[in-house]
């Protein structure tokens, strides 16, 4: 329903002065049942004095509104950058008890979220549980908004979605407010519901400009309303309304039976049939109408016959479709079946390789390293032991949310090593423009104690001095005293420069240097890392010792090389002989055995496959 231009004036009727002289004292023009609820612009663009002026004239309304529960009732809500309710519609029946509130409000001095505040008011504020009268009742809905600003947000929406449900919007501007805003939330014609006044001040100005109308006769005892069945009296209008089973026509006047289709009611679960006054139910393509004459079932194609599926036939409303059973894939014609490659046609999991196994698939690891419990990983890198230390780039280039990547990328390493006193040593080496052992090679017995340090570790920004730290890593890092093995041990010593830029001092000497040590060197760059350098810091060949990743957060790519290359090859090291009759060589016999019977077993499906394919479509041209 919409309230036309005259509702305002019951608003701000008795604000005026000169409204005050003309009604006469105590009088209260009662133009029916009214739910009015009031916007108030509470940002810090309103300044104080200001806000009091507001008050005063919320107050000087109230005192002139015909209050009660079934006359009007008045919710008044403040906003800013959110919205704050000060009393809704069905608190207060008194204007004792409404004025009371509104001298207590506290301004809350923020933004202007205009659309939010009418979005708070046709969902909560205009709902029943607040005290709106239901859409039934019909009883005028009526918001008016006060602003002195520019709406921080979007209103044309929420505003159009609010008149379509009925409640009818005044927009009062104030000073500073955006004319465009207040037409856009403003209902039709703009005319009668747009103001912009100059200040607070000349607020109280309209009361006198509407007194006259607003108090007017009841338009509908007339005659003249044009109404076919009812007319309803609003203050000074009307709206036309129907009986029960009819419904208003478009022109506001005219009623026409209920379309039962149109409206929803008529029960059917697909389709509405209108037909002469009545209706009856319809199903969509591939369903058929139950006996109930409402509801649809699916029509069961497959129970024809004629759906030449290999395996099974599943009914859908557009037609018969084929499915296999579990472990094989439906071919291009729709109709036949062939088993499943697992590995290529799912996330297995494994590790290193796949080998798909009739109608499932199991893992295998690379010669030297065993299938762990969980049947998809490999077990760590046993098979020699590593002097490993990493130099990580700490400089102010890398950034503190990099350098967190960097610790992250550092531990994922440490995860794929074997961490003992007796088997891989960590240690770890921070520099920009200068060096920092964070700590070396015999400290951490375990990999938790050394992803633990690896978190501690604190980002030292500054410049890039890389030859600085090769030449750290060359005369400290791998001493004995450090915690690296004795050379005759034969334990190799292994370095893992990670870089982000091109250094600021010279490298070449030491990367030279470092290698001539016989330290196997791995070079990680990262973003504006130099390729040239990366080349000169690492050992050969380049393809093997370095890697490259265009940004921090796509260095995970990079962790199957490393694996692959940091692990030592068998026999490098201290490393025991063993009988091959010992159980744990017979174990490794039996998982290099059963992984080429698995490759040998995959290449037999794949084949048997191919031979059948040829083998129909053979009998397909016979």
């Amino acid at each position: 329903m919409r309230l036309t231009r005259y509702a305002l004036l019951l608003i701000l009727l008795l604000v005026s002065v000169n409204a005050e002289q003309q009604a006469a004292p105590g009088s209260k023009c009662r133009t029916g049942p009214l739910d009015l609820v009031f916007l108030i612009d509470s940002s810090r663009s309103v300044r104080p004095f200001e806000f009091e002026t507001m008050r005063r004239f919320l107050v000087n309304i109230i005192r002139g509104l015909d209050i009660g529960p079934n006359a009007t009732r008045v919710g008044v809500i403040q906003y800013s950058s959110q919205v704050q309710s000060v009393f809704p519609l069905g608190a207060f029946f008194q204007r004792e008890d409404m004025e009371r509130a509104i001298h207590a409000i506290v301004p809350l001095a923020q933004g202007t979220m205009t659309g939010l505040a009418i979005q708070y008011t046709m969902n909560v504020a205009f709902s029943v549980a607040e005290g709106a009268r239901p859409l039934q009742a019909q009883v005028p809905r009526v918001a008016v908004i006060v602003t002195d600003g520019r709406p921080q947000d979007r209103v044309a929406e929420v505003a159009a979605q609010a008149r379509n449900r009925g409640i009818e919007i005044y927009a009062v501007g104030v000073q500073r407010a955006d004319v465009g805003s207040l037409r856009a939330m403003a209902s039709p014609p703009l005319d009668e519901h747009v103001f912009l006044v100059e200040s607070f001040d000349l607020i109280q100005q309209f009361g006198f400009h509407f007194q006259g109308r607003l108090c007017g006769e009841d338009l509908c005892t007339d005659g003249t309303h044009g109404c076919q069945q009812l007319c309803v009296s609003t203050p000074g209008s009307f709206h036309c309304a129907c009986n029960p089973g009819y419904r208003l026509a478009l022109n506001n006047k005219s009623c026409s039976v209920i379309d039962h289709c149109e409206e929803g009611t008529h029960g059917c679960e697909h389709l509405c049939i209108k037909s002469d006054g009545s209706y009856t139910c319809g199903c969509r393509k591939g369903y058929a109408l139950h006996l109930d004459q409402r509801h649809c079932t699916v029509i069961d194609h497959c129970s024809f016959g004629n759906h030449s599926c290999q395996h099974e036939c599943v009914s859908f409303p557009e037609g018969p479709r084929c499915r296999c059973r579990q472990g094989f894939d439906l071919q291009p014609d729709g109709r036949r079946c062939q088993p499943r490659d697992y590995c290529n046609g799912i996330d297995h999991g494994c590790e290193f390789q796949c080998v798909s196994s009739g109608s499932s698939y199991r893992c295998i690891c690379p010669e030297g390293r065993q299938l762990q419990a969980d049947g998809k990983s490999c077990d760590r890198c046993r098979a020699g032991h590593v002097d490993l230390v990493l130099v990580i780039d700490g400089s102010k280039s890398v950034r503190p949310q990099n350098f967190e990547l960097v610790k992250r990328f550092v531990n994922q390493i440490v995860d794929f090593l074997d961490v003992s006193p007796e088997g891989t040593r960590v240690g770890l080496v921070q520099y920009s423009s200068r060096v920092r052992t964070e700590f070396p090679l015999g400290r951490y017995g375990t990999a938790d104690e050394v992803k633990q340090a690896v978190l501690a570790v604190e980002y030292m920004e500054k410049g890039t001095m890389t030859g600085l730290a090769l030449r750290h890593l060359v005369e400290h890092s791998f001493s004995e005293t450090q915690g690296a093995r004795p050379r005759a041990q034969n334990v190799p010593r292994v370095g893992l420069v990670f870089t982000d830029g091109r250094s600021q001092d010279d490298i070449s000497v030491w990367a030279a240097r470092a290698k001539e040590e016989g330290i196997i060197m791995f070079a990680v760059g990262v973003g504006k890392a130099v390729e040239e350098e990366l080349k000169e810091i690492a050992s050969d060949p380049p393809e093997q010792h370095v890697s490259y990743s265009p940004d921090f957060s796509t260095m995970a790519h990079l962790l199957e090389n490393l694996k692959v290359n940091i692990c030592p090859e068998e026999g490098k090291g201290v490393t025991e002989l063993r009988s091959p009759c010992d159980c744990e060589s017979i174990v490794e016999f039996q998982g290099s055995a059963l992984a080429a019977l698995g490759s040998l077993e995959q290449k037999l499906t794949q084949l048997t496959a191919r031979l059948e394919d040829l083998e129909n479509q053979l009998a397909n041209q016979k």
